[in-house]
């Protein structure tokens, strides 16, 4: 397969990006970033998409970050702006790893919502070991969703962790065989389309501000409130009574 840039294939209610970067191991590359916020932007137009699975080509690399040759010359706020608008995105979101990852790959992995990793893989954070200062919104998910201890390793040892490490720390969700990834998959997806959508988008907002330490509580409570008087919650709470009797 040519190296090209990331594909968007929408099935029914399912967006998949796809890093199609196999003989370079999926770099990111700087073009790459404008490419993907258009279809994230393409997929928040579409009413019919009610979530998102980022994924890779091949199988042994889901991505080797962005490209090294360009972090000097064009690593400027269109990776940061794109890896922002993943995070932030309303939709929920799918990180399918079909192989180890590495430098601002694992960041791309970091904003997604789930991330479901194969046995066999690593993943390792070479900024400071090249020389890279990481930016700001790196190293608060980083710390965010890793916590301290763990960011402090990856950053400041360079060293890489193996799947079981992985898991462990919080990096993956889940941890399956490679020939389970596409089920493993599809079982989140089944889950999550069973959700109320509208609950999905305000929970994982809500989650997402009660994180970082800037939840509006009224807005919280408001969200909850709406919830309680929302006819999908009176529809659905039926259809529960009706299978009891």
């Amino acid at each position: 397969m040519e190296d090209q840039a990331p594909g968007l294939s929408i099935h029914q209610s399912v967006a998949t990006i796809t890093l199609r970067r196999p003989r370079q191991h999926n770099r990111i590359a700087p073009d790459d970033c404008t490419v993907i916020s258009k279809q994230l932007s393409q997929i928040a137009a579409d009413p019919g998409v009610r979530l998102v699975v980022i994924t890779g080509t091949g199988t042994k690399t889901f991505s080797s970050g962005y490209t090294l040759d360009a972090i000097q010359d064009q690593l400027d706020s269109r990776f940061e702006d794109m890896l922002d608008s993943l995070e932030q995105f309303p939709l929920p979101t799918i990180c399918a790893l079909n192989g180890s990852v590495y430098g601002g790959g694992t960041d791309l992995a970091l904003c997604c919502d789930f991330r479901l990793g194969v046995r066999g893989s690593k993943m390792l954070m070479p900024a400071s070991r090249i020389g890279l200062h990481y930016y700001p919104g790196g190293i608060r998910r980083y710390v965010g969703v890793l916590g301290l201890s763990t960011a402090k390793k990856l950053f400041m040892t360079a060293q890489a962790i193996d799947d079981i490490e992985m898991l462990r720390v919080g990096f993956l969700t889940e941890l399956v065989d490679p020939s389970g990834l596409d089920a493993a998959v599809r079982t989140y997806i089944e889950s999550i389309l069973a959700c109320e959508p509208n609950v999905l988008a305000t929970i994982k907002a809500d989650v997402m501000s009660t994180a970082y330490g800037c939840a509006d509580q009224d807005v919280l409570r408001a969200h909850y409130t709406a919830s309680l008087a929302s006819p999908e919650l009176r529809a659905r709470l039926a259809v529960i009574n009706d299978k009891k009797r």
